[in-house]
């Protein structure tokens, strides 16, 4: 029963194999548009070749975590698509086993307790570790397994990540066919080098590509898109007369928004190993104006307890840039003497073009707003408070701090200070406040709003 078994197994792998196609190993378009959410899309064409005697297309080395559900295959119009196979036979003892069935093969036996001698024979079943052959002069062995000797993989055994389509050929075909997939495992991201001089800086841009998809690709033209895509739990399987939007033709385009999203050309072929990470650089900008910003967020007066000291965050603010900016992380550096001195890292979110840059840098060492409170009043249906704001700097810089104090606008709340303030979103106090070098700085507000009556 076994034996009957395995020789329908081969018959019926050799019928799906040996009457395929002839695909041009090369490809005549290759493209990748790797995306924000782990996932990437493949694009190739090659030459087909295909008699009528001919049922199957064999679409080697795809990439192992393709899916399935995402596959476009667009075929010449004179072949008739029956049905499609994702195909990837990893080489194991028993897959060789199964597919040398009825085949030639050798076995070493044992000859004398310490030599062996290799003899002819042809494969009748295997089970576990234990092999039925014929010898070449008729005598059926039980042999084990590993040791029998294999001379070549089978045409049968698919080795490669595949895709096998099962054809009608109504007559010989040479003509191009096209193959658009999606993978997964395949991100990118970018990362900036921003260099902070006195009044200006300089900004590189990196895109890492970490290819994980289970295939290399070789100089191919490479594309990002940044922006959310919305995924769906299921993708049907789509075959088409032609694509519906074509990839940029100008390597020269770089950049181009697209339906909400922005869509990135590298402008030279890229090749991406499978495991590894591959850098390319997308952005050099110089001489960039940029203003240091001191900024802290305190306490809501209404809830302000005791005393609180708080450290100033520092920010640097680039002008708006001609260009949009994937997320990534921005490191900044700075130089002392011959020193390079990395001032923090900040996360960058999408930016479009003409938009201004800030970056958190970190707390500032020198700077320092302690919030106490001066009197309070508060009442059944009002909180009313007087708090003093001290503000230190410790540096032999000048220096000019945006406090910001939550509280909401309205008419039932007031804001009394001898300091000029606005109001940030309707929901901030805010105050700009000059510091000499080695200074410190008083600020009195008395605020008063009305209690929030829960029904």
């Amino acid at each position: 029963m076994k034996t009957a078994k395995s020789l329908f197994l081969a018959s019926s792998l050799l019928y799906g194999t040996l009457w395929a196609a002839t695909l041009n190993k090369r490809t005549t378009e290759d493209s990748l548009i790797v995306y924000n959410s782990n996932i990437g899309l493949v694009h190739e064409q090659r030459e087909l070749s295909i008699i009528q005697e001919e049922k199957s297309i064999v679409y080697e080395g795809v990439a192992s975590s393709i899916d399935v559900d995402s596959i476009n295959v667009i075929l010449p119009q004179e072949l008739k698509l029956k049905s499609q196979q994702y195909r990837f036979d990893k080489l194991t003892q028993n897959k060789l086993l199964e597919a040398h069935i009825d085949k030639k093969i050798e076995v070493r036996l044992l000859r004398d307790g310490q030599s062996f001698k290799i003899i002819s024979a042809t494969l009748l079943s295997s089970e576990g570790t234990k092999s039925i052959v014929r010898a070449m002069d008729g005598n059926i062995l039980t042999v084990n397994s590993d040791d029998i000797i294999f001379h070549d993989i089978p045409q049968e055994l698919i080795t490669k990540a595949s895709l096998v389509w099962n054809v009608d050929v109504q007559k010989d075909i040479n003509a191009p066919m096209e193959l658009d997939y999606l993978i997964k495992n395949i991100s990118w991201q970018s990362n900036y080098i921003l260099n902070i001089f006195e009044n200006e800086a300089s900004l590189d841009g990196w895109i890492s590509i970490d290819n994980r998809s289970g295939k290399a690709y070789d100089a191919v033209d490479l594309y990002l898109l940044a922006g959310d895509i919305n995924r769906a739990t299921q993708t049907p399987i789509q075959y088409k007369e032609a694509r519906a939007m074509a990839l940029a033709n100008s390597v020269q385009v770089t950049h181009q928004a697209h339906e909400g999203y922005h869509f990135y050309t590298v402008p030279f072929k890229v090749s991406l190993a499978n495991n590894e990470k591959t850098q390319i650089k997308f952005i050099s900008k110089t001489q960039l104006p940029i203003q240091r910003k001191l900024r802290v967020l305190l306490s809501d007066p209404r809830y302000l307890s005791g005393q609180e000291e708080h450290s100033v965050l520092q920010y640097v603010r680039l002008s708006a840039l001609d260009i949009a900016l994937p997320k990534g992380v921005v490191h900044s550096f700075s130089k002392l003497g011959k020193t390079n001195i990395l001032l923090g890292e900040s996360l960058l979110a999408h930016t479009p073009k003409e938009s201004d840059i800030e970056l958190e840098l970190g707390k500032s060492f020198d700077v320092k707003v302690t919030e106490s409170i001066e009197s309070r009043d508060d009442d059944t249906t009002h909180s009313r408070s007087t708090i003093r704001y001290l503000l230190k700097n410790s540096s032999n810089e000048a220096k000019t701090v945006k406090i910001l104090i939550p509280f909401m606008k309205s008419q039932n709340a007031q804001v009394e200070t001898e300091y000029p303030f606005t109001f940030t979103h309707g929901e901030r106090v805010t105050l700009e406040v000059p510091l000499e070098a080695m200074g410190t700085k008083e600020i009195f507000i008395h605020f008063n709003s009305q209690k929030v009556t829960l029904v």
